[in-house]
């Protein structure tokens, strides 16, 4: 059977992405009430390697294998002859001789297809520049575990289009529901995600117009890593666009809240909003560790029932 990736939502079906939406609050509710006895990856090994930095994405994977049974390690560019100008696709198939998965987070979307081209095992993108895939399945498995089915709903996007907003168009496409980007001119995502999205994806200009009736509202940070020197002129740009409690108030009665973390308070929420019963930013954190179960689950083992 061919190696499968998870670089983008676009890598499994929609059928797929709904079991591991399942499967991860089904693995959430049976650690629960049955207590950690599962362990599917005794003895597999997850090499996690990091040129970003990171608080939720190592803890849950590294956190995922532990308690799944098996090992995680991490590996810094200092730590790495990937650091030193070794060949992606020579690391990619030394690696592969020695672990059972690979999960990236860096910069470049394109270096990481490189090394998942290059890899006999299973690679999973934890962010690029382009995608952040993983965190959409811990934002999706929030909004169905508090909601029901996310078919047919209405999410809102507020702010830059970036890695988290392409991943969202993507999921309102793999998950069929709609999608409002509302951002300030000149901060669109790219073009060609957005076109292959069609009629599920519309894009707005006045946040308030945008949230109106929403099931849910998302934002990120204005200025992501390593646009830090772009901080001032961004802050400018997206006056107006803080998404606030008022602006909660004119969208559904039962709108979430999530925000992919960390967050700045003053800036792109107001310093109060994680604090809204709205906002679901810590279960959705949480979630990270579950979806991420399941999709190292599946990548090695495929379905399982229960």
């Amino acid at each position: 059977m061919a190696t499968r990736h998870f670089l983008t939502l676009l890598d499994l079906s929609s059928d797929e992405l709904r079991y591991l939406i399942q499967r991860a609050i089904s693995i959430k509710n049976g650690l629960k009430t049955h207590g950690p006895t599962y362990t599917p990856f005794a003895n597999r090994t997850l090499a996690m390697i990091f040129e970003k930095s990171s608080t939720r994405t190592r803890v849950s994977f590294e956190t995922a294998m532990a308690q799944f049974g098996g090992h995680a390690l991490f590996l810094s560019p200092r730590d790495t002859q990937l650091g030193r100008g070794e060949p992606i696709g020579d690391t990619a198939r030394v690696l592969a001789e020695m672990v059972d998965a690979v999960m990236i987070r860096t910069f470049s979307h394109a270096s990481l297809e490189e090394y998942a081209a290059a890899s006999a095992v299973p690679v999973i993108n934890a962010l690029t520049d382009d995608y952040h895939p993983c965190q959409l399945l811990a934002d999706v498995m929030t909004w169905t575990e508090l909601r029901g089915s996310v078919k047919g709903r209405t999410a809102v996007w507020i702010g830059d289009g970036n890695n988290m907003c392409h991943s969202w168009i993507n999921a309102a496409r793999q998950f069929d529901f709609q999608l409002r980007i509302c951002c300030p001119e000149g901060y669109e995502p790219r073009q060609d995600i957005l076109a292959a999205a069609g009629d599920r994806v519309t894009l707005f200009r006045d946040p308030q117009q945008a949230v109106t009736d929403a099931d849910l509202v998302t934002t990120d940070v204005w200025a992501s890593m390593g646009q830090e020197e772009e901080q001032a002129s961004r802050e400018a740009d997206f006056a107006g666009f803080q998404v606030s409690e008022a602006m909660l108030d004119r969208a559904k009665d039962d709108v979430l809240f999530l925000h992919c973390l960390p967050a700045h308070r003053g800036e792109e929420i107001s310093t109060t909003l994680l604090d809204d019963p709205r906002a679901v930013v810590w279960q959705e954190a949480g979630n990270r560790l579950h979806a991420q179960k399941a999709l190292i689950e599946f990548l090695l083992l495929g379905r399982v029932e229960g």
